[in-house]
């Protein structure tokens, strides 16, 4: 079976269930990590009552789902269990050359103070202008509305809608940013490790015909 075919059984399957819950509540099954230096699950992720997800935030890397999505909606809440710092939600992540530890992807920024913004990683891309600077290591396409993060230690919810190529991001009920002819505009979903503890929680897809 080819990869293609079998994403479309994937999305089917889902559709016919509805809204999906990505983690199980019990462990990370149907989940891979990928960090430099190499690490397993339990090293990074730990699984707390009521649904909660707790990371260390190290090593970096991401946490990845096995299974590959196209056109969706999907709710993630997340907080700083500590010092705020840096982090993003993984979208399309692809086979392809790596930008240090991270791979083809559209990361929706959850980085405090930035959360909202659209980075293109490694061999990603997009239709819209990047806002960042002429040549910067990191590319961005800022976030459009004010910033409506809420006060370190509060839970955040945020809902990103991806269809055919367009992906759209709402934080806590505020429009901040959309981006069209997204590459690649499937692929596998993630959570980024990037130095700072952080907790999740309501992580569920809805499959969108």
């Amino acid at each position: 079976m080819n990869k293609w075919l079998s994403a479309v059984i994937i999305t089917l399957s889902a559709q016919s269930a509805g809204a999906v819950e990505l983690f199980n509540g019990r462990d990370f099954s149907g989940w891979e990590l990928k960090t430099q230096p190499e690490a397993v699950v339990d090293d990074a992720f730990r699984m707390l009552p009521d649904g909660v997800i707790a990371s260390t935030g190290k090593p970096s890397g991401f946490l990845a789902t096995q299974q590959n999505y196209r056109n969706y909606k999907l709710h993630v809440e997340w907080r700083w269990s500590g010092k705020p710092g840096n982090s993003g939600v993984l979208l399309h992540i692809s086979p392809g050359v790596f930008d240090r530890v991270w791979p083809v992807s559209l990361q929706v920024q959850t980085k405090n103070g930035n959360v909202g913004d659209l980075l293109p990683m490694a061999a990603g891309s997009f239709a819209e202008p990047l806002t960042s600077a002429p040549g910067a290591e990191t590319r961005i396409k800022a976030h459009t509305a004010a910033d409506s993060e809420k006060p370190v230690g509060e839970w955040n919810a945020c809902d990103i809608v991806s269809r055919d190529g367009v992906v759209e991001v709402t934080l806590n009920g505020v429009p901040q940013n959309r981006v069209t002819q997204v590459s690649p505009a499937s692929g596998r979903i993630g959570f980024q490790l990037e130095g700072t503890p952080y907790e999740l929680r309501h992580v569920t897809l809805t499959p969108l015909e």
